[in-house]
């Protein structure tokens, strides 16, 4: 579940960012340490490094859904387990760059405008199991950082700080198997 969000998060910035940038740019999800890039990409580089991962409690429900069938019975769904997924986005010149600062502000700019634009992850973009996602996906672009520090941060990767984006798409996580359809109750009779 998790690849297919790294995938349909690669396939929004290469379907929204301008064209031109997008044959320029590799977009990567390794760990942003002194050793990036790792030797499969090439710079210039957009970096999404999931950093947190966890459950969005404020939306948790413990109610099953009764849902009808079409061929007379109802089927109990379980609850979905709501997670946010929280990104630090990253930016990473060409290492022949004469202006590498001002190189890493333009990509994380356009960046910024294609994640503001889209406040639900768009369903033509949607891959493997996300597809099947009942509750559009939300995001939230530039809010809080759910780490402590972010200097701390890059102090224990032994890296440089860097400008970052924070990025977070709340998806559903089916946790329970579905209870197989029963019968649907049309008639009560009272005993005599």
């Amino acid at each position: 579940m998790i690849d297919d969000l790294d995938r349909t998060l690669e396939e929004l910035l290469k379907r929204s960012l301008p064209p031109d940038l997008v044959r320029q740019v590799s977009i990567s999800f390794a760990t942003p340490d002194p050793q990036f890039p790792p030797p499969s990409v090439t710079l210039p580089a957009i970096d999404l490094f999931l950093y947190d991962i966890r459950e969005k409690r404020e939306l948790r429900n413990n109610e099953w859904l009764v849902e009808r069938q079409s061929n007379g019975t109802v089927a109990k769904k379980p609850p979905l387990v709501r997670v946010d997924c929280s990104y630090l986005i990253t930016a990473w010149p060409s290492e022949s760059s004469t202006t590498p600062i001002r190189d890493e502000h333009r990509l994380l700019g356009e960046v910024m405008k294609v994640l503001l634009r889209y406040p639900i992850l768009p369903s033509e973009i949607l891959l493997g199991s996300l597809v099947e996602q009942e509750i559009p996906l939300p995001t939230m672009t530039l809010q809080p950082i759910q780490l402590q520090s972010l200097g701390e941060f890059w102090q224990a990767l032994g890296g440089k700080p860097k400008v970052v984006l924070n990025y977070t798409i709340t998806i559903s996580v089916t946790v329970h198997e579905a209870r197989s359809a029963a019968p649907l109750v049309t008639e009560t009779q009272a005993g005599t």
